[in-house]
């Protein structure tokens, strides 16, 4: 009589998941035609008591994260500030999660391209994004409506790095200073052109302030990304550039490139003599780039987390603080919290330059 409570008990709740069991015995006690066997009715309590351990035990535990390669989306071209950064950030996750970390280069549009593919990647940590202040800060105001919301869509992970930019031109010019080019511009109103890494770029702000703060008017020519823009000022076919100092300080030290001055609010340690925009007459003046990583939206908090972990560990050890100093960047780690403020407030903060100064994408 026990087994066949038990029995009857199981099944009923079977049943209800549609799953096929023995009869059960009248209330009366008598055996039905078709009633089973003693060994039926064994065979049927083992099933019976397997399946509703199977629902009482804890799901299957899921892999351990990471359990495959992740991507690394980089919002521009290889050589550039954001790869130069992210390549250090990618080898030292590596090495600290035992997988892969695989860059994805996806520039153009000011980095729009690169973010709106990251928005909608699979929130699983698989897919990680480096965005800028460009992607996360002024593009709403530059671009009006974009393809991405960049508070909404993705889950801040860490601040990465600040990095300044450098005012240069090709040495065949006569401009040997940054007051110098500005008496040139001043002199040939939109007959001067510079170069940027993009439209929307960090580079083409700091340009576009600077321009409204000088009261000049030089010609914007956009490229996608800096390599090709340094190129082609090395080359003698656009006089001034616009650019990071990861991307140009080799070509300055080269003497392919003239630095007249940096945007940071201090000399750099890697271009000692080289001016910067406050000291060349213009004080106050700043402009410095900053980065850091994000996950898409609805990523698990314990994964970010995890990441937010490793990263500050990668970004902490001296190996990776000497690489940033060679490319004059300067290491800014934060929580996940910080830098969702820290995103918002650059949004509120580039927006009302951009609309005061009139600042446009060309």
């Amino acid at each position: 009589m026990k087994i066949s409570i038990f029995i009857g008990t199981a099944c009923r709740a079977l049943r209800a998941g549609n799953t096929a069991c023995a009869p059960e015995p009248s209330r009366h006690g008598r055996r039905s035609a078709t009633n089973a066997t003693p060994m039926r009715l064994l065979a049927f309590a083992a099933l019976a008591s397997a399946s509703v351990w199977s629902l009482l035990l804890p799901a299957q535990a899921q892999p351990a994260y990471p359990n495959k390669p992740i991507v690394l989306i980089v919002p521009s071209t290889p050589a550039g500030v954001l790869d130069a950064v992210a390549r250090i950030l990618a080898n030292g996750l590596a090495q600290q999660l035992g997988q892969q970390v695989i860059i994805d280069n996806k520039p153009g549009a000011g980095g729009n391209i690169g973010a709106e593919a990251a928005a909608k990647a699979p929130a699983d940590g698989y897919t990680l994004f480096i965005g800028f202040n460009a992607t996360h800060g002024a593009n709403p105001a530059l671009f009006g409506k974009l393809a991405y919301d960049p508070v909404k869509d993705f889950a801040p992970v860490s601040l990465l790095a600040a990095v300044p930019n450098i005012i240069s031109v090709n040495p065949s010019t006569s401009v040997h200073s940054l007051a110098e080019l500005v008496a040139l511009a001043k002199a040939k109103p939109k007959q001067l052109s510079y170069a940027s890494s993009g439209n929307g770029t960090s580079t083409h702000l700091a340009a576009e302030l600077f321009k409204a703060r000088a009261d000049i008017d030089i010609m914007h020519v956009p490229y996608r990304g800096s390599a090709p823009a340094v190129a082609d000022v090395v080359a003698g076919h656009v006089p001034v550039i616009v650019d990071s100092v990861v991307s140009s300080v080799s070509q300055v030290k080269a003497g392919k490139l003239r630095g007249l001055a940096t945007t940071s609010p201090r000399r750099l340690a890697v271009l000692p003599d080289l001016p910067t925009v406050a000291e060349s007459g213009f004080p106050g003046f700043e402009s410095t780039a900053w980065l850091g990583v994000l996950a898409p939206a609805g990523t698990p908090n314990e994964i970010v987390n995890q990441i937010n972990a490793h990263i500050l560990k990668v970004m902490s050890l001296p190996a990776t603080h000497e690489r940033m100093a060679k490319l004059g960047a300067e290491i800014t780690t934060s929580t996940p919290e910080q830098f969702s403020a820290h995103i918002k407030s650059e949004i509120a903060k580039l927006g009302k330059v951009i609309r005061d100064a009139k600042i446009k994408v060309d």
